[in-house]
């Protein structure tokens, strides 16, 4: 594929973004004495499909919907099936278009989108998406803001690919999880994990797949590489408590999602962590990435 790439670089990390790509990240390295490593799992370049980058941003909702669409003040607004394989709309729009690179420096990037009932769906909206540089790592801010006359219920999240190898550990403190059959969308919940699903305290990313949110997430989610002597740090402030983890069996990455509400938030109760906004009003996600020396390395 044939797209533009930018990048920002210091003396400890680089950073390089494809805004046509859905306002992807095309990779994210830091600087050891070895040389250049991933912390993000970098795009090959080779394929249009954003579920082979580093990591992209979803708007105007997060995930999942089912019942081809939602209900608001008592109107239906359908959503369209937006990903061959899915058997529901996933993850927004704001993934399906091409951005633009509205301000650059040496140490910042934003990227801009707006986007206004995309393939007939009902969201007219504004999405801004900035990168900066920290003297330790790198903070990104997604905000959206809602253009439309009717208001509409939002929700946002990153989608960051981590490496991983047999070393790897993660530690994400939360109080439960959605449990699902063959079809993602959650069934039930349970306060007690299943085998290898607990990592209130550091434990490796081996074993069977899990494609499925958590609840009670304090915002802090910390991945360690003895490996590399390395820790990666990622924080959402504010967070509500909801997190997202994708582990697939036997492949050296994982995703481990910062998100403002849980899967198919829009058919729960209340709509956990939706927020409702009207003509001109905002919601944001902020997130930072911080990169620590293990001691002793």
């Amino acid at each position: 594929m044939s797209a533009e790439i930018y990048t920002l670089q210091s003396d400890t990390q680089r950073l390089r973004l494809v805004p046509e790509l859905g306002g992807a990240v095309a990779g994210w390295d830091w600087k050891t004495d070895s040389g250049w490593t991933p912390l993000f799992r970098p795009w090959d370049g080779a394929k249009a499909d954003l579920y082979t980058v580093a990591c992209f941003p979803l708007t105007p909702w997060s995930n999942r919907i089912t019942g081809g669409g939602f209900e608001q003040d008592g109107m239906f607004y359908p959503i369209k099936l937006n990903r061959d394989g899915e058997n529901y709309p996933i993850h927004g729009d704001g993934w399906l278009q091409s951005w633009q690179v509205a301000e650059r420096s040496a140490s910042h990037i934003r990227l801009a989108l707006e986007s206004h009932r995309f393939d007939g769906n009902p969201y007219d909206h504004a999405s801004i998406e900035t990168f900066t540089f920290l003297p330790d790592g790198l903070a990104i801010d997604l905000t959206v803001t809602h253009l439309g006359k009717q208001a509409l219920p939002y929700g946002l999240g990153l989608h960051p690919y981590f490496v991983r190898n047999a070393d790897t550990l993660l530690q994400a403190r939360t109080t439960g999880v959605w449990l699902s059959g063959k079809d993602p969308i959650p069934i039930a919940y349970a306060s007690e994990f299943p085998p290898t699903w607990d990592y209130n305290t550091p434990a490796p990313l081996n074993g069977p797949m899990i494609d499925t949110g958590f609840n009670g997430w304090d915002g802090t989610a910390v991945i360690t590489y003895p490996n590399r002597g390395l820790s990666l740090t990622m924080t959402m402030e504010n967070s509500p408590g909801y997190s997202l983890m994708y582990r697939p069996p036997d492949l050296p990455y994982f995703c481990y999602e910062p998100i403002t509400q849980p899967i198919d938030a829009f058919h729960m109760e209340g709509w956990p962590g939706l927020k409702v906004l009207a003509e001109g009003e905002s919601m944001s996600l902020k997130v930072t990435l911080r990169v620590a020396n293990l001691v002793g390395t």
